[in-house]
């Protein structure tokens, strides 16, 4: 195994860039890529070699960062409607393959809960989403009113809330 400064060396930017398109703030990714690092240290004895380390250590720091959601009471739904706003253009030119890989699964891990949920909620979250509509545009398409277009959608990101454990991603 390589010397942990090494390492550090070699894959600390990779996995800041990483942070820094998860958390749109360049402290978070900073202190989030010193958080995964550490835990990378407390851990390295279960790193088997079985992936690339850069992949490893981007694991590490998605769950780093889902445990600061949880720690700042932010793991809900705007965490998720951001996951999925963030991932409407999955491969950034900045991504490295790993990154992008990663970034992939976690949303198509929350576009299958998505599929999960009862109509209207699912078309009306994704046409919020995907199509940027606005609630006025929503609730004319269903003809009903902006504001039951805005309901639906809140309702719609809690049920999503609920089902999806953003750990398991």
């Amino acid at each position: 195994m390589e010397d942990l400064s090494e390492i550090y060396k070699s894959y600390a930017n990779e996995v800041k860039l990483f942070l820094l398109c998860l958390t749109s703030s360049e402290d978070l990714a900073e202190e989030l890529t010193q958080e995964t690092f550490y835990q990378a240290v407390k851990s390295i004895h279960r790193y088997n070699g079985e992936c690339k380390i850069s992949v490893w250590l981007c694991q590490i720091a998605k769950h780093s960062y889902f445990d600061y959601l949880k720690k700042a009471k932010h793991r809900n739904h705007t965490s998720i409607d951001y996951l999925i706003k963030a991932g409407v253009d999955i491969r950034s030119k900045e991504d490295l393959p790993d990154i992008a890989m990663i970034k992939e699964s976690t949303l198509r891990g929350i576009h299958q809960e998505i599929r999960q949920l009862q109509e209207p909620y699912a078309e009306i979250f994704l046409l919020r989403i995907t199509m940027d509509l606005s609630f006025k545009e929503i609730g004319d398409i269903y003809e009903k009113s902006e504001n039951w277009a805005r309901v639906t959608y809140y309702r719609a990101k809690c049920k999503l809330a609920e089902r999806v454990d953003l750990d398991e991603l």
